[in-house]
C-alpha cells in the first residue's frame, strides 16, 4: 500500500512528506494486528482490550483526510465512510423510527443493524458541539466495539480535548474512557497548510461586503447561471419546508441569515447539498460571543459542503487577516476558515 501512496502523490503532484508516510505504516499495522482478532470470541476479545479504532487529529491542512482517504479506499473489507454529522443523524433517526423503552436496546439494535452492513466506519472531521450527541457516545461507542466494528476517525481535536468546556461534560467522560481504551491516537504534525498551496488570490471570496463586491458576485452568478432554467425549490426535511428562492439547476444563491440565522441545521444542510452543485452566500458576517449559535451553523454548513466537495463564492464582513470567532468555537473555526479557503478557490472546481 506504500507504494501505491507514492505513486498516487506522484500521480495528483502531492508533497511527499514523511509524516504523512509514518502515519500510514501506522495504519497498515493497525489494520494487519485488528484483522488478526476478528474471528476471536467477543469474550475473549474483551479481556484483550485490543485497538480496533484509529484516531488521527492535527491541525487543519495537514492531509488527515487525504490520508485516511487513501488508507480506506484502499481495504478490501466491508466498509461505510460518512460525515459525523451524517452518522449522528443517521442515529436519531432510527431511534425515532424504533422507539424502545431501554436505551441501551435501541443503541444495541442501531450496532447490530449496523455490524449486518459493515465491519468499519470511517468518520471524518469528528467533533460534538450537541449535548444530546455527548450523552449518548459513550454506550453508542461502547457497543460498536463490542460488536468488532472497526473505527477510523479524524479531528483537529486531541481525544482528550473532545467537547472541552461544553454543556455538562462530566456525561461525555465514559465516551473519552471508550475512545481511550479502543483506539489508537495518533497526532499528524507537519507545519503547512497544504489547502493554501497555490491559491493566493480567491477568486470567489469577496470582502468587505459593499456595493462593489455585491457587483461582482451578481456578474458571476449570471455567468454561472446563463441558460438555466429558474425555479424555486422547496426541500422537506422532518416536517418542515426549507425554500430555496435563488436556484438555477443546481447552482443557488442565498443570504447568510437564510442558511445560518434560522432554526435549521445538518439534515437541512445535508438536503441542500444534494440538490446543489455550487452555492453563493451573500454578507457572511465576522463572529463573537453574541452570535455563536450563527457561527455553530456556519460551521456545520461549511463542513459538509466541503464532504460533497460543493465549490462556493461569498461575500464576507473578514477576511483571513481580521476575522473573529467566540471564544466557544475559536479552534473549530480555524478548520472552517481553512475549509473556506479552499472552496471559494479557482483551483477547487
Amino acid at each position: 500500500m506504500k507504494k501505491k501512496f507514492l505513486q498516487f502523490c506522484q500521480n495528483n503532484k502531492l508533497h511527499r512528506n514523511n509524516a504523512q508516510l509514518e502515519t500510514l505504516d501506522l495504519l497498515i499495522r493497525f489494520d494487519k494486528k485488528s484483522s488478526f482478532f476478528e474471528n476471536l470470541s467477543l469474550k475473549f476479545f474483551n479481556k484483550l482490550n485490543k485497538k480496533i479504532g484509529f484516531y488521527l487529529f492535527g491541525n487543519i491542512g495537514v492531509g488527515k483526510t487525504m490520508l485516511i482517504n487513501f488508507f480506506f479506499d484502499n481495504l478490501t473489507i466491508r466498509k461505510k465512510r460518512i460525515h459525523f454529522n451524517e452518522f449522528m443523524i443517521s442515529f436519531h433517526d432510527f431511534s425515532h423510527k424504533n422507539k424502545l423503552n431501554e436505551k441501551e436496546n435501541l443503541i444495541d439494535n442501531f450496532v447490530k443493524n449496523l455490524k449486518k452492513k459493515t465491519d468499519l466506519i470511517y468518520l471524518d472531521e469528528f467533533q460534538i458541539t450537541n449535548i444530546v450527541d455527548a450523552m449518548i457516545l459513550g454506550r453508542l461507542f461502547e457497543a460498536i466495539f463490542k460488536a468488532n466494528i472497526k473505527v477510523l476517525i479524524t479531528s483537529n481535536i486531541q481525544i482528550k480535548d473532545l467537547y472541552k468546556d461544553g454543556l455538562q461534560r462530566d456525561q461525555f467522560l465514559p465516551f473519552i474512557k471508550i475512545i481511550k481504551k479502543f483506539s489508537i491516537e495518533h497526532e499528524l504534525v507537519i507545519d503547512q497548510d497544504y489547502r493554501k498551496d497555490g491559491s493566493s488570490k480567491l477568486e470567489r471570496f469577496f470582502h468587505p461586503f459593499n456595493e462593489q463586491a455585491t457587483f461582482q458576485i451578481n456578474r458571476i452568478f449570471r455567468q454561472l447561471s446563463k441558460g438555466k432554467k429558474s425555479s424555486l425549490i422547496k426541500l422537506k426535511v422532518k416536517g418542515r419546508t426549507f425554500k430555496i428562492y435563488s436556484f438555477f439547476e443546481g447552482i443557488a444563491r442565498f443570504k447568510f441569515d437564510e442558511l445560518c440565522a434560522t432554526n435549521i441545521g445538518a439534515e437541512d444542510y445535508l438536503a441542500i447539498a444534494d440538490v446543489c452543485k455550487f452555492i453563493a452566500i451573500d454578507n457572511v458576517p465576522n463572529f463573537n460571543d453574541e452570535n455563536v449559535n450563527e457561527q455553530q451553523r456556519f460551521i456545520t454548513l461549511i463542513d459538509i459542503l466541503y464532504e460533497k466537495k460543493i465549490p462556493m463564492m461569498i461575500s464576507a464582513n473578514f477576511n483571513q487577516k481580521n476575522l473573529t470567532s467566540s471564544k466557544k468555537l475559536a479552534d473549530i473555526y480555524r478548520r472552517t476558515i481553512s475549509r473556506l479557503f479552499e472552496l471559494t478557490s479557482p483551483n477547487f472546481n
